[in-house]
């Protein structure tokens, strides 16, 4: 058993293999190159659109006003705050006890 875990065994670092003398380092690939300037490539893209918006501030403003999405909003918060039920008492929650009141 020992002797073919010896034999089979890959080489590799005692203890942890990121850390340490004998550490283990991972092998670049062309393959891994292309996949991080894929990676780069995009996340360039995303950062110019967000440089570069295609609204201005002020357009923006103009835009979201001629939708009434403030209109509408406060629409929606209403429509949730009638949705909201009255405060319950806990005289209420126990109300089905008082079956007889006989105290005398």
């Amino acid at each position: 058993m020992r002797l073919s875990m010896i034999l089979l065994r890959k080489k590799m670092p005692p203890g942890n293999i990121f850390t340490g003398k004998h550490r283990f380092v991972k092998i670049v690939t062309n393959k891994a190159v292309e996949t991080a300037k894929k990676f780069y490539d995009i996340e360039e893209k995303n950062m110019f659109y967000l440089r570069h918006p295609y609204l201005t501030m002020e357009q923006s403003r103009g835009h979201a006003k001629a939708l009434g999405k403030h209109e509408q909003w406060i629409e929606e918060w209403r429509e949730k705050r009638q949705k909201i039920k009255e405060p319950v008492s806990i005289a209420d929650h126990l109300s089905h006890l008082k079956v007889k009141e006989v105290w005398d």
